[in-house]
């Protein structure tokens, strides 16, 4: 059997320390890695040819790639990544906001982008309306392969290191199932002599284990978190999220409360929309009543149906009512933009596509 070596974005910058001599070095790596976008070691100019053997021979620098990609007329990139065992999985460069100039054409702020990143190749959690949960949970990503998606958009994007991003984990897989290795992979994005993006652009988004969001928060690493609720009674969501047997919406809310939030923040609560589902305006009088004392601030998102769904989307007639009324009774509530329809939008559409051509 072949052995997979381990890839240099597995390691924080004092764990490479440890492991190159002199411990300068690591900084100039991690410059090469994470600043430059080199995908071997040969590329490192400054560093001793003999290192960069010994690390050939020890280590791969990018442990993913480019299998396939579809780009979306308003921006949005769907990329089909491959791991070192042919496996794969999905992340998304999304634009947020365009570049914006004065009437001389002067460059007054640069456009806006976010990468939505998987965390594991399948998922446990099992949502009925998912497209991920088909194939069932094949394994964690370790934290390089999740570091390395976001390198890896910014390099097909030629998007300089130094230019904001913010990073979403809501790709396929739940983040907080793969906690240890999410974890390591924020304090590697954070570090400031590689991408140095700051914790609070980075989101976590769970569809609720309540005793993860515990966990994350006792780890004070300052990222944000989302919510994936998508329901206001426990019936209903255990029809989409079969975990919610375990981790009860009344658990999830209970966590969320003791979950350390910068004051200047709100927790977003994820709320798929889905036609005569939870797209009522009884629903929304719950949701209110549910987020009572929490500073929040509900997504509503349109469902995007795939081929052999059961759920379909809702009205957008339906969608503002239900803004409004959680709006006009003080909770900030936006409807996210689709982003991507016109390509293989939902998590684990464009793996499904290519597995089935293949």
């Amino acid at each position: 059997m072949k052995v997979m070596k381990p890839s240099i974005m597995d390691y924080t910058r004092e764990e490479l320390e440890a492991v190159v001599k002199p411990k300068f070095r690591a900084k100039q790596i991690f410059g090469w890695v994470y600043h430059h976008y080199v995908e071997s070691f040969e590329e490192m100019k400054n560093i001793p040819k003999k290192l960069q053997e010994n690390l050939s021979q020890k280590f791969v620098v990018n442990p993913l790639k480019i299998v396939n990609k579809e780009i979306s007329s308003d921006g949005t990139i769907k990329y089909l990544f491959e791991l070192s065992d042919g496996k794969t999985v999905e992340s998304v460069w999304i634009k947020m906001k365009d570049a914006l100039y004065d009437e001389k054409g002067k460059l007054l702020h640069e456009a806006k982008y976010s990468v939505c990143v998987s965390t594991q190749v399948g998922c446990k959690v099992g949502c009925s309306f998912c497209l991920t949960a088909k194939g069932g949970f094949t394994r964690d990503l370790t934290a390089g392969e999740i570091v390395a998606q976001v390198v890896s958009l910014k390099k097909d994007n030629d998007h300089a290191h130094n230019r904001i991003t913010n990073i979403v984990y809501m790709g396929m897989g739940e983040p907080l199932d793969n906690l240890d290795n999410l974890a390591k992979a924020i304090k590697i994005l954070k570090d400031q002599d590689g991408l140095a993006i700051s914790a609070k652009r980075q989101t976590v988004s769970t569809s609720g284990l309540s005793t993860k969001i515990d966990k994350l928060g006792k780890m004070d690493l300052g990222v944000h978190i989302a919510i994936s609720l998508h329901a206001v009674d426990d019936e209903l969501r255990t029809e989409l999220i079969p975990m919610n047997k375990a981790h009860n919406i009344n658990s999830i809310i209970e966590a969320v409360k003791r979950y350390p939030i910068d004051t200047r923040k709100r927790v977003m609560f994820e709320y798929l929309v889905i036609k005569n589902k939870n797209d009522d305006v009884s629903s929304a009088k719950k949701l209110v009543k549910l987020l009572a004392g929490i500073k929040a601030k509900v997504n509503l998102i349109y469902f995007n149906p795939y081929p052999g769904t059961q759920y379909e989307r809702p009205d957008k007639e339906d969608m503002l009512k239900f803004q409004d009324y959680l709006t006009s009774h003080g909770v900030l509530c936006t409807i996210r933009d689709s982003k991507g329809i016109d390509i293989s939008a939902a998590c684990g559409q464009l793996k499904e596509k290519v597995q089935t051509k293949g």
